[in-house]
């Protein structure tokens, strides 16, 4: 990409994105979509930006609009799946893994990588997590995306989709599933010492901004990894699967 398509893609994310911040103000998200549709119609030189223009209609739904953001956003920052052609060592069709079901709930909250979330499902799968609740602009399995890096788990893991995350949760806990954040914030405990009871739900964010405070703050426990490097956060399925590993051994402890 070239550093002026790139800077017209920067403009086109930064525009989107603070429509997206103001979307639940009716006036300012009318006149933010016109605004971004005759910006982004008018990047002739960029024909798949301007097509895209032509899917802010008035009166659309915010997930028809994070169809237009979540591309955007894909091109400032594109990431490659580099295993999904690995040989597997599955069990047959049909065959019935042997442990018990975990009782743990995944909440996954506007992820913006169709591949992050493949391989989500993926390590969910292999950990025998009960179910993934997918929220805001979070890609849907069915996304061919995402289908490919899931290499088949998303048709063996349940999932819902719930738009607002803060309902997913209220449903959650009026459950008596007890809600876990996943997150680097000051006061959270190592999830290697957090007392694990079941059923719970483990809540991850966004790759880029993780989960905002407020949403921390609903959830009755928080942990965090470790980390031991320079860099203060892994990739959102990297730490799902480090997180997986430690719960799926407590759970085994518990049940004896």
């Amino acid at each position: 990409m070239s550093h002026a398509n790139e800077s017209v893609w920067r403009e086109a994310r930064e525009r989107l994105q603070a429509l997206d911040a103001a979307w639940q103000d009716p006036s300012k998200r009318h006149d933010g979509v016109a605004s971004c549709r005759a910006w982004m119609a008018a990047q002739t030189g960029l024909p798949r930006l301007a097509a895209l223009a032509r899917l802010l209609t008035p009166g659309l739904s915010r997930r028809q609009f994070w169809s237009v953001l979540v591309p955007v956003e894909r091109e400032i920052a594109r990431s490659k799946v580099t295993d999904v052609e690995i040989l597997d060592a599955d069990l047959s069709a049909g065959a019935t893994p042997t442990a018990p079901r975990l009782p743990l709930t995944v909440v996954a909250d506007s992820l913006r990588s169709a591949f992050n979330l493949g391989g989500l499902f993926r390590t969910a799968e292999c950990f025998g997590v009960s179910e993934v609740v997918l929220c805001g602009y979070t890609p849907l399995p069915t996304q061919p995306q995402a289908a490919r890096a899931a290499l088949g788990a998303e048709s063996l893991v349940r999932w819902r989709y719930v738009e607002d995350l803060r309902q997913a949760l209220a449903g959650l806990k009026a459950d008596g599933v007890r809600l876990v954040a996943l997150e680097t914030v000051a006061g959270a405990q190592d999830l290697a010492e957090a007392a694990w009871t079941f059923p719970c739900a483990l809540v991850l964010g966004n790759e880029r901004f993780g989960l905002d405070a407020e949403v921390v703050s609903l959830c009755d426990d928080v942990v965090r990894i470790p980390l031991y490097g320079c860099k203060n956060s892994l990739n959102v399925v990297s730490a799902f699967a480090v997180a997986a590993h430690v719960i799926r051994q407590r759970f085994s402890a518990q049940a004896g």
